[in-house]
């Protein structure tokens, strides 16, 4: 422990934020780092509890008062080389993660949690601008083939991991690039892509092979793959949105936050084709229904397009302030929270129900809605109509694709009601088709990006014991 009194002594300080004026300007990231003397003193906030309550919020177990302490003491390479020990890409998760490991400090029953977040943000940025992090081929060659399909997240760490083991990796993607929704879905200014390409480039170092627009199901059959190498991964994510059937739905001008969100990155990167219909909030009356971290996104990304108005409505009831700390900690707490694209202007509206879309000339104009209670009934009398020229529908997703490497292989299904995933536990990984493997959302459901990073590792850990008999990668 750096600094016994640490916590007593030092308040704690946060990254800061660009003024909402400037950075609704452009699409670069607008966070303020702190300087690595403040990060070091923040670090020597962490109390070394007796029980690291930390550990158990974060999915990928981060040896979170390790760091910090090596921190505390200027020991920054060990910092780097302890972080990475858990997590292949600490410069995502230190940007976009939710901290869940924050909420779960023991500092945290006084709401001033250790600044988790922004010292692991802060390590893995020293450490590239050092040069500490580079490739890690492996000494010895299995000659095992991995193929894996689907680069976010879960494939990416996979990938990674695997290669590093000596295997042979190839790693499949339908877009341009890999990354998934590190490129495609988190908007630039939460996360600019040069940070995670440069990973694309240590991994190709490493041994991985990239096939990008390649649809394995379409332009490939999976078939082949499960023929031709000793293990298969499919870690496509969950890409079926959940829609609104109501009356109006066929209007133009109501769009998947997803279809949105993935052209503006494209268009930013020029990969946007000629002849394709643009999907832009500028001079236009927004309504965002879900008020999950992809409803937010879409509220930034209209800000940045020149938006009107944005509105963000919500069928849960409003969550309230504060959490009681005595029923929820450690663990993730139901409370109101204000992203930063929300605070740039948005409206926020909760409780509330569309019943039907309004249009003229075949585009939507509005939304007729009603206010409803704690049960989702509605409330009599409280029907109201919001005007709208865009619509973006951000309410989740309920599984992967049925269609492609799914049906292709015929593989079970895990059904809970309407959502459906890859039949696959959490310790082999293990598909109903002989060494075929799924991680991530497709076998967990949509979740966070260090869950699906937690699921690459660990689903590389079950492959390399499969194919070896035994493995040295952590799980």
């Amino acid at each position: 422990m750096g600094k016994v009194t640490g916590f007593l002594e030092i308040d704690r300080q946060d990254r800061a934020y660009a003024p909402a004026s400037d950075r609704v300007r452009h699409f670069k990231e607008f966070i303020i780092p702190l300087p690595q003397e403040e990060v070091s003193r923040q670090a020597a906030r962490c109390m070394d509890c007796g029980i690291p309550y930390c550990h158990n919020g974060c999915p990928v177990n981060n040896q979170i008062p390790d760091w910090n302490d090596l921190v505390y003491r200027q020991h920054w390479k060990m910092a780097a080389e302890n972080l990475h020990s858990t997590n292949n890409f600490p410069e995502v998760t230190g940007r976009v993660c939710p901290a869940p490991c924050e909420e779960a400090c023991t500092l945290n029953l006084e709401d001033v949690p250790v600044t988790i977040k922004t010292i692991e943000c802060a390590i893995v940025d020293r450490a590239w601008d050092e040069g500490w992090l580079a490739p890690e081929p492996p000494e010895v060659r299995t000659g095992k083939r991995v193929a894996i399909v689907g680069a976010g997240p879960a494939g990416l760490a996979a990938a990674q991991q695997l290669a590093r083991a000596g295997h042979e990796v190839h790693l499949y993607d339908k877009h341009a690039r890999p990354g998934g929704l590190l490129c495609y879905g988190i908007p630039d200014f939460k996360m600019e892509k040069h940070l995670i390409a440069r990973r694309f480039e240590q991994m190709a170092a490493e041994g991985v092979t990239f096939h990008g627009h390649t649809e394995v199901g379409r332009d490939l059959p999976v078939t082949r793959l499960a023929d031709e190498f000793d293990a298969v991964l499919l870690t496509c994510g969950s890409e079926t949105p959940r829609d609104l059937p109501v009356e109006g739905r066929d209007l133009a001008g109501i769009h998947f936050a997803m279809d949105f969100l993935t052209q503006q990155n494209r268009r930013i990167a020029g990969e946007l084709a000629p002849d394709e219909e643009p999907i832009l909030a500028g001079g236009k009356t927004v309504v965002v229904i879900g008020g999950g971290d992809t409803g937010s996104d879409c509220i930034g990304t209209s800000f940045r397009q020149g938006a009107l108005s944005v509105t963000q409505i919500e069928i849960m009831p409003k969550p309230p302030e504060k959490e009681d700390k005595a029923l929820t900690w450690p663990h993730w707490p139901n409370k109101l929270r204000t992203s930063s694209s929300q605070s740039e202007g948005a409206r926020r509206e909760f409780s509330v129900m569309t019943k039907r879309f309004v249009g003229e000339d075949g585009h939507v104009t509005g939304l007729d809605c009603v206010r409803v209670d704690d049960k989702l009934q509605e409330i009599p009398g409280t029907d109201f109509t919001l005007k709208a020229d865009l619509v973006l529908l951000a309410m989740g997703f309920i599984g992967p694709r049925k269609e492609g490497p799914i049906s292709e292989l015929g593989l079970a299904l895990q059904e809970r009601g309407p959502t459906w995933t890859v039949a696959a536990d959490d310790r082999a990984y293990r598909t109903s088709r002989e060494k075929v493997f799924a991680a991530g959302d497709q076998r967990r459901g949509q979740s966070l990006v260090v869950w699906a990073i937690r699921e690459g590792r660990q689903a590389a850990h079950a492959i390399d014991k499969f194919l070896m008999g035994h493995t040295d990668l952590p799980r």
